[in-house]
């Protein structure tokens, strides 16, 4: 049977909440208001943190979240929201080895999204993607744009595991929810 894209992703957010030491972190998260809360329906309410419009806080709480050795997974949905959250990602989570030294070794997860145009066009301010900016912009992020189906899992498996200090902000397309 063929793997649905939002299936995927919903397996990936239940896989990561059986790890003892994540959170879920961000706007309708645990209240209904995107298409991502539908994804977060099974995860336990005391893994996730629901916080108000305030995305360079998000981001700051995201960091200290994970020194305090918590892997959040800290929830944009849109790439245009996480503009607001631009200096902490660019001056802080990218250069936290570079100021930190190699004592605390952090790990985030960010996902965010290339906002639905279909059936019905939200306007430019909901459908930007940054992603190649991003990576011009850091050297210890890697963004993984979730093309298929095939790869969610596997991306958000990687983003938990991975060992070489790098952050991950995993690139959904609203697009595919409901069409691969």
């Amino acid at each position: 049977m063929k793997k649905k894209y939002f299936d995927e992703l919903t397996n990936a957010m239940n896989y990561l909440s059986l790890k003892k030491n994540t959170i879920f972190i961000g706007q309708a998260v645990e209240v209904p208001g995107t298409a991502m809360t539908n994804t977060l329906k099974k995860i336990p309410k005391k893994k996730l943190l629901e916080l108000p419009v305030a995305e360079e806080m998000q981001m700051g709480i995201t960091l200290g979240l994970a020194m305090d050795g918590y892997v959040p997974i800290s929830i944009f949905p849109r790439w245009n929201f996480l503009l607001y959250g631009m200096n902490q990602l660019i001056n802080h989570i990218d250069k936290f080895e570079v100021m930190n030294g190699s004592k605390l070794k952090p790990k985030i997860i960010i996902r965010t999204g290339i906002g639905a145009q279909r059936p019905l066009h939200p306007q430019f301010q909901h459908i930007g993607d940054y992603s190649e900016s991003i990576k011009k912009m850091s050297t210890k992020i890697d963004v993984i744009k979730l093309n298929r189906p095939s790869q969610i899992f596997k991306a958000y498996v990687k983003a938990y595991s991975r060992k070489d200090r790098k952050f991950t902000i995993l690139v959904e397309y609203g697009d595919y929810y409901n069409e691969k």
